[in-house]
């Protein structure tokens, strides 16, 4: 028997545990601070455990990870470089989901002399999208193409019969991480010139992306995309771009919310107030015509989307300000997630296309990738599937033999993504390629 650490038991943890609990062979601790939650995701299992963790506890932690083969983290990303050196520490593999930063990259060299593997950013974004990117580029260089641009947008979205709040959008989890994202600033390639968009300018910067197979959504950009023309080994590209996929009407009405800084962190007192109140404070009204003064400040028309979609929010009603709201982001993440939550039996959807531009000595053709995947009703989400099986399938892989690495790596190598997609491919979870010559 292989012993198999999951550590956390969080929301895309329950996918992963039960494709691990299916393998006969493998004997699975899951290890979380709640321990009822490990409890659930184990069930009647008999070659699985559950156990309470508190992370802080370091003792036990390496104990843990030292009676263990393979240590899946599924822990905030702040803890994985400990979990990577109590496993390199003890000879032991690892698996997560999460971005392989600097930290975690100093390992390499330890790794590969204790013969550990320390797989990062297996899940969907990242790790789907690295692995289909790279099947495609590989293959174009492998026929004597040269890559000279590439484009990568996803996005997880309510599904279209689920899509009945007027943001187009509906949080599994807390909507903070969503919003902070707007805060990020924003970089790509075009045309060969480096284009920077300012955060303030984030939701400013977008347009219509057809997908196929289902429609139109509005595309904007995912933080730095340069740093993949190294990953993905394509110096030939003269545009790279990676963008974040939104039903339309999502990108105008967060910029309203940028604008009149409602994503704003910092600490103030807003006890006693009403929303209209804090809204007409932050645009310095008077309260008379709070709507039109909110149109004139963000120069739009009184009959604009995007004041309907504020008002629809609560921010022009009498309410009080959300109890225990200490910031603008607060407030705003407080009204946000009771109006826009799954239902019961509502599926989500995620949504992935890349599009590759590839230049051979006698055409040049344009290849699309799309993959679209919906969550199961009343089971488990689509986002939940392509973020834990991705890494379960990893760590099987890991412990048969048949990814055999030492290191610290990321899905981009052949030795990696072709059993991980060949084995998603079994599942249902394809990508859907057209090819046509431009």
């Amino acid at each position: 028997m292989k012993r198999v650490l999951v550590l956390g038991a969080g929301l895309v943890a329950g996918p992963l545990v039960r494709y691990l609990l299916d393998v006969d062979r493998f004997a699975v601790t899951v290890a979380s601070r709640t321990l009822e939650k490990a409890k659930r995701l184990v069930g009647g299992a008999k070659n699985g455990t559950a156990l309470r963790l508190d992370v802080h506890d370091e003792e036990a932690l390496e104990g843990l990870i030292a009676d263990h083969d393979l240590s899946v983290s599924l822990l905030p990303y702040l803890y994985h470089p400990t979990v990577a050196r109590l496993c390199v520490k003890h000879g032991k593999q690892m698996v997560t989901t999460s971005y392989a930063k600097d930290e975690m990259l100093s390992l390499d060299r330890a790794a590969r002399d204790a013969g550990v593997l320390l797989l990062n950013e297996i899940g969907v974004d990242p790790g789907i999208d690295h692995m289909s990117a790279m099947r495609v580029i590989d293959r174009v260089k492998d026929a004597g193409g040269k890559l000279v641009s590439f484009t990568s947008n996803t996005g997880g979205l309510p599904a279209p019969e689920a899509n009945d709040n007027p943001f187009g959008y509906k949080f599994s989890w807390a909507p903070r991480g969503v919003l902070l994202a707007g805060k990020n600033p924003a970089r790509y390639l075009k045309d060969e010139k480096v284009v920077d968009v300012p955060a303030a300018e984030l939701f400013a910067h977008h347009w219509t992306c057809k997908i196929e197979g289902f429609g139109e959504l509005e595309v904007y950009p995912n933080r730095d995309s340069l740093p993949y023309i190294e990953s993905y080994r394509i110096d030939s590209v003269r545009e790279m771009f990676r963008g974040t996929l939104r039903y339309p009407g999502w990108c105008d009405t967060l910029k309203g919310i940028v604008d009149l800084g409602l994503l704003d962190e910092e600490e103030r007192d807003l006890s006693g107030m009403t929303l209209a109140g804090m809204t007409a404070g932050l645009i310095g009204s008077d309260g008379t015509d709070l709507k039109g003064d909110l149109a004139r400040a963000l120069g739009l028309p009184i009959d604009s989307k995007v004041l309907s979609d504020l008002e629809w929010l609560g921010l022009l009603s009498a309410e009080p300000v959300p109890e225990g709201a200490r910031s603008y982001l607060d407030v705003l993440a407080s009204l946000m997630l009771p109006k826009m939550q799954y239902a019961p039996g509502e599926r989500d959807m995620l949504v992935m296309q890349h599009e590759f531009v590839a230049e051979y000595p006698d055409r040049t053709e344009r290849i699309t990738a799309t993959l679209i995947e919906y969550g199961i009703p009343n089971g488990d989400t689509a986002m939940s599937r392509l973020v834990g099986l991705p890494a379960a399938v990893a760590a099987k892989l890991i412990l048969e033999g048949k990814i055999d690495l030492t290191g610290v790596h990321i899905p981009t190598i052949p030795e990696i993504y072709r059993p991980v997609l060949d084995e998603l491919e079994s599942m249902g979870i394809a990508f859907e390629e057209k090819t046509e010559r431009i």
